[in-house]
Order: structure tokens, then sequence, then C-alpha cells
């Protein structure tokens, strides 16, 4: 009998996000990667998405590790919520080990977690798996792929990635690694698909760092620039173009000074001498020798920057004296909070500068030329595309049929997908549990369909509740009932309605007192019926209904 390596997606697939996949031989597993996602404009009151693990926990005595490509939300995020029901050693590099330290203090976890730390070029045993670290280009320092070695064969997983020749710390993608591995034979390639829509190369990030000098060159005005708070060696190439234009630099936003915190103390970021002040203290300097790097490049309503345009924040207010510089490009679906910001920083008398053509951010994503290179140096027999939704996929499996791989040799899968590898076959024929599992405050996975639908109905046609004062001797309305809206219409204005629904109700409840049997449930749902037919008869709105029986 064959012997068989199976790949489960368990998140990434379909969707921006919440990136987790299983590998399993021999009767032994490990992961890579535990992402989160960002609630999408119908989750109402959600703060993040995790993957569905229901699979891992039922076998969690077969999982010999969690291996962890880079520190960005979509591949570390769910950690602490997954580890809560799951222990399992974590390798990782440096830097990746000092953000999830943070996450692990946050919840408690730190003691209990093994976290081992890996350097590029380093091979981790794992069980039956080898995994080895290779470096690469993101844009987030010491970002690795993986080469995961078993006796059947080697599995290429890139994580996120680009090939930057011009890095700015030196260190560039390790391709040499990635041919030899072609050599010796790659059973199966799982890449990014994040920016295979584009063609050519992604510019390197030291194109950002020429426009930071240009702007900040002969700027009369304080300078306020907004990045990802993970993309170290952009915040670098701030400091050190405001060096350049003997300008102090101030940190602002939790995520901000915990990465500043955290890639310094690992030497990651180099500060150079007399640049870092503190926010209150910079102010006492003139706007021209001021600059502050802020959270916010998406628009989120709790950071620094949202907090400055709309005059909520304590150290900083924003005025005709500055330039917001935007170092990054909205994430997909927060482009309306992005122009709110922008809109009111320009109401505010700011001098904005956000267009991408000037520069201001590159991608930390591979393009298709880019693609292609890592496909001919692996050379791989099969071939699964991750990271991406459906148009993503697709484009990346058509690129891989064009480097001339055999159509049944690829393939577009879904997760929970258990795609089953042979030395020459690939199958799809089974599934795990997968999906979305929802974080709302401290409740994880205590918000479904039904709750998440309910707040959808209030969000949109809001609520209406009748109060029903019913006789416990004979179930008889004993006066009028009162009624309650939220969110539906306001009382004093809407009298003729109100009193309407309270002549159904009340005529509801009397049609059931000749009936010989009705309980509490009868009388609830025939007034809910009642007056939900009539709402949307007269209002064509649908508002959640609540009757509330008082029994007297």
């Amino acid at each position: 009998m064959a012997e068989k390596f199976k790949i489960i997606p368990l998140g990434g697939l379909n969707e921006i996000g919440k990136n987790m996949t299983i590998y399993e031989y021999g009767g032994e597993m490990i992961v890579v990667d535990c992402g989160m996602a960002f609630p999408g404009d119908d989750m109402y009151g959600i703060d993040l998405v995790i993957p569905d693990v229901t699979y891992l926990i039922k076998n969690r005595s077969r999982i010999r590790g969690l291996f962890i490509t880079h520190g960005h939300e979509d591949h570390i995020g769910a950690i602490p919520y997954v580890l809560k029901q799951i222990n399992m050693p974590i390798y990782c590099t440096r830097l990746t080990a000092g953000l999830i330290k943070l996450k692990l203090a946050e919840h408690g976890l730190e003691k209990s977690t093994k976290l081992v730390t890996v350097e590029a070029g380093q091979t981790v045993k794992a069980g039956k798996f080898n995994v080895e670290f290779i470096h690469v280009n993101h844009s987030i320092a010491d970002s690795v792929a993986f080469a995961i070695h078993t006796h059947m064969g080697t599995v290429v997983h890139t994580g996120d990635f680009k090939i930057d020749p011009t890095p700015i710390d030196g260190e560039v993608i390790d391709l040499a690694r990635f041919g030899a591995l072609g050599k010796e034979g790659v059973l199966a390639l799982l890449a990014d698909s994040t920016n295979v829509e584009r063609p050519g190369y992604t510019m390197s990030e030291r194109t950002v760092g020429k426009t930071f000098l240009r702007q900040f060159n002969g700027c009369n005005k304080r300078i306020i620039v907004t990045t990802f708070a993970s993309n170290v060696h952009r915040i670098q190439q701030v400091i050190d173009a405001a060096a350049a234009c003997g300008r102090k630099v101030a940190v602002t936003g939790r995520s901000m000074e915990n990465i500043m915190r955290v890639s310094t103390d690992l030497g990651y970021m180099k500060v150079p001498k007399h640049t870092l002040m503190e926010i209150n203290q910079i102010k006492s300097l003139p706007l021209n020798q001021q600059v502050i790097v802020t959270t916010g490049s998406q628009g989120e309503e709790m950071s620094a920057l949202y907090r400055m345009a709309f005059s909520t924040h304590k150290q900083v207010d924003i005025g005709p004296g500055d330039k917001v510089i935007i170092s990054a490009s909205a994430i997909p679906g927060n482009e309306k909070t992005v122009s709110r910001v922008i809109n009111e920083l320009f109401r505010k008398g700011a001098d904005v500068i956000y267009d991408r053509a000037d520069m201001l951010h590159v991608s930390g994503h591979a393009c298709q030329e880019e693609l292609k290179i890592i496909h001919a140096l692996t050379k791989p027999q099969f071939f699964i595309p991750l990271h991406g939704e459906q148009r993503h996929l697709q484009l990346h499996k058509a690129l891989a049929l064009q480097m001339g791989m055999a159509p049944d040799n690829v393939t577009v899968a879904e997760n929970g997908t258990v795609i089953e590898l042979t030395t020459k076959h690939m199958k799809m024929e089974t599934t795990v549990p997968s999906g979305e599992v929802f974080v709302d405050g401290s409740g994880v996975g205590d918000v479904g369909a039904v709750v998440l639908n309910d707040r959808k109905l209030l969000a949109e046609d809001g609520m209406v509740v009748l109060v029903l004062p019913i006789s416990s001797f004979d179930r008889k309305l004993l006066a009028d009932p009162e009624i309650v809206t939220r969110g539906f219409v306001y009382v004093k204005e809407s009298e003729n309605l109100i009193q309407e629904l309270k002549d159904i109700s009340a005529k509801a409840v009397n049609d059931m007192s000749g009936r010989k049997r009705k309980d509490d449930n009868e009388i609830y749902r025939a007034v809910r019926s009642a007056v939900s037919t009539y709402l949307y008869k007269t209002t064509k709105r649908s508002p959640m209904v609540i009757p509330v029986i008082s029994k007297l």
C-alpha cells in the first residue's frame, strides 16, 4: 500500500487571512500558522474571526508542533485562543517569537507554552517531520518559508513572501536553497497567491525610503507618518529619514510602541542616538524638528491617528502645521474607514500625502514573475495555491499550468478539504470540520449564526417589545399592552402606529381566551405573528418583535 501524505487547510483559502494548514504523515501531524481574520461588515459586534480547530482538538495527541512563518496577525492572531484548547510547542524565528510572547502574556499563557526560537537555515525534528526554515523577504522581518521533509518526500510551504533584491536588512531571499530543493525533488509546493493578479515584480522596500527623504527634505511642518506597526523595515526608514533631516521621532499607539520595544530589544531596529523622544517631550520642539510615527493606517476607530483626526488624542492636535503621510494601502474592506480619516485630516487643514503613485507603500507579496521564479526553482510534482480569494487561487493555478504542470497535479482546494498525496497521485475525497469561529470580547465561539442574524435584524430594522400584563388566573389581558421600541420608530412621533400595535396585540391575546388550553408560548407566538405581519404590511420593515408576558 502506497504511503500517504495529507495536507488539510483550515483557513486562508477563498479568503484573506485566518491562515492555518495541517500536514499529516505516518499518523503524526504538524500545523503551519495560526492566524485570524478581521470581521466582515455583516458581523456586528465581532472582534475577530479564527479557524475552527475541532479536528485538531480531536487529534491533539498526534500534533508534534505549531510552526509559524512570520509575525503578522493573519498568521499568529489566533494562537492564544487555540492554545487554550490545545497545548502544543511553537517553533518560529526571533522577532516572531517576541510578538507571540506579547500575546501569550496578555492571555496568561507564557508559562504553560513551550516557545522555541529557530534561525533561518536550521531544521527542527518534530516526530516524523523535519521542518527546515528558509529565509524569505516580506513586509515584516524574520519571515521564513518551510521545507517539510519526510521519508515520502519534501513539501515546500512559502508563507507570505516576495523577492526583494535590495532588502533593508541586507538579507536576500534564499533562492539558492529553493533551487537546491528543486534539484533534490519537491513533492508539492504550496505558495502565497495574494499578489498573483499583478504582472511583473514587486518593488523593493528601499523605494519607500527614498520617498520619505523626498517628503522630509525642506518640509517646515510637523510630519506624522502612519504605517502597519509590524513593518519594522518601514519604521526603520522613517527613523533614518528623520535623523538625516535633523528631526526627532516620537511613537504613539499601543501596537506601534510594542513593536518598537520588541524589535529594538532584539536588534531588528537600530535607532540613532538621541533620535527617539517621548511624545510629551517632542511637543516642545519646533514643528519642523518633529516626526510622529503612529498606528491607524487602516482607519481603525481606536487607533492613534483616528483619535488625532477626530480630536480625541490626549497629546496631539492636528492642524495646518502638519503633514500626514499614510504609508500603507487599505486592506480590502477598510477603504471607507480609511477615506473617513483622510477626509477628517483634510478638514483639519493638514497636508495629507496618501497617493500610492508617490511610492509611499510597496507590497510584501510576490507578483507573477516572482511566483514563476519559485515554481521554476522548486519544480514541484504537485501544486496547491494558498492565501487568497477564489480569483487569486484560480489565477495561480493558471500560472502553474503555464509553467508546464499537468492539470491533474494542480488543485484549488477549500478550507477543510483533505488533500491526499502519494508519489504519483493527488486526490480530494474527504473533508474535516472547518469554518469560522467568532471572538466577541472574552467569548470564543459562543456567538453563532443565530445570534449574528439577530444582530443583523436589530441593526437593519430595530426592535419592538410588547409588555403584556396577563392574569395568572385566567390568562386574560388586565390592561393595555405597553410598547417599547429601539431603532424602529420614535414613539412620540408615531402615536397612531403604536396604538395600532396595542390593539393588534390585545386582540391576539383575547382571541386565545376562548380556547380551553393555552400556555405562555402559545400567547407569545400568536402576538409575535400578528404584530410582525401587520408591521411588514404597513411599514415594509421587519423589526425583531419580542412579546414579554408579565403575569399578575
